[in-house]
């Protein structure tokens, strides 16, 4: 399991329970409504909402809510969400990175600190564990898109930097300058994307034995259920093997 939280990996672990799907929906509805706030309600000429849609249409989300959650940010209902970025660390030496849109500053930072505290891990400075990662950009495409050796190839030719594959999909690696242009380069030879965002990737990934594996999924697992909160990125790696052994 590579170290940044992706919901499909969370909702597998758990079960894919409605409770969970209104959560994830009310994540990415949010999201949608800040792009379209900062930008413009055209996807076309907004890469961020374009990137934000095409997560949503990815997890399924009705056009309905797409819509009522661009609409959103024309009404003033999106105006009092700001970016924060809070960093910390968790069991066995991991750090995290951990992105909220919040209308309350103040009652996210209490709820990260204390998820923090009860999950074996604390919350840091900013920029404490940052230095540590790289802040590139991320096309994922699934498994279904092409083999390893056809994407390799599209996405050099679209000016990616690094591309990785696995039974469980493709990861393309961009310049975060250069993301959006490299994510419309690809759509002819491989589709449109399953994501396109900017990402936190770990210079130097840790390795997480069983004794500390099950703690720091359960504080990425509690991070994640905050609704505040967007997406965690880590330096950690699960093998499989623990991870059945976690179930």
């Amino acid at each position: 399991m590579a170290g940044h939280s992706k919901f499909k990996n969370i909702m597998h672990r758990k079960g894919a329970q409605d409770k969970k799907r209104s959560a994830m929906f009310s994540k990415l509805s949010r999201e949608i409504t800040v792009a379209a706030k900062m930008g413009t309600p055209d996807p076309d000429m907004n890469p961020r909402l374009r990137a934000a849609i095409q997560a949503a249409k990815a997890q399924s989300m009705p056009k309905d809510n797409i819509q009522r959650a661009i609409d959103k940010s024309s009404t003033g209902d999106g105006d009092n969400y700001e970016e924060i970025r809070y960093e910390g660390f968790g069991p066995g030496g991991v750090s995290l990175i951990v992105e909220a849109l919040t209308d309350n500053r103040n009652r996210t930072a209490t709820n990260v600190r204390t998820i923090f505290s009860k999950n074996g891990g604390n919350l840091g400075a900013s920029g404490s564990v940052s230095h540590g990662f790289d802040r590139l950009g991320l096309i994922s495409y699934p498994a279904s898109a092409g083999d390893a050796d056809a994407v390799f190839e599209a996405a050099i030719e679209a000016g990616a930097e690094d591309v990785s594959s696995t039974e469980e999909g493709h990861e393309i690696w961009t310049a975060q300058e250069n993301l959006h242009e490299v994510a419309k380069a690809l759509e002819q030879p491989l589709g449109e994307a399953e994501s396109t965002k900017l990402a936190w990737r770990p210079q130097t990934p840790v390795e997480v034995g069983e004794a500390e594996a099950g703690t720091l999924l359960k504080l990425i697992d509690a991070l994640d259920d905050d609704d505040d909160v967007q997406t965690v990125w880590g330096n950690y790696e699960v093998s499989d093997a623990v991870m059945e052994i976690l179930g």
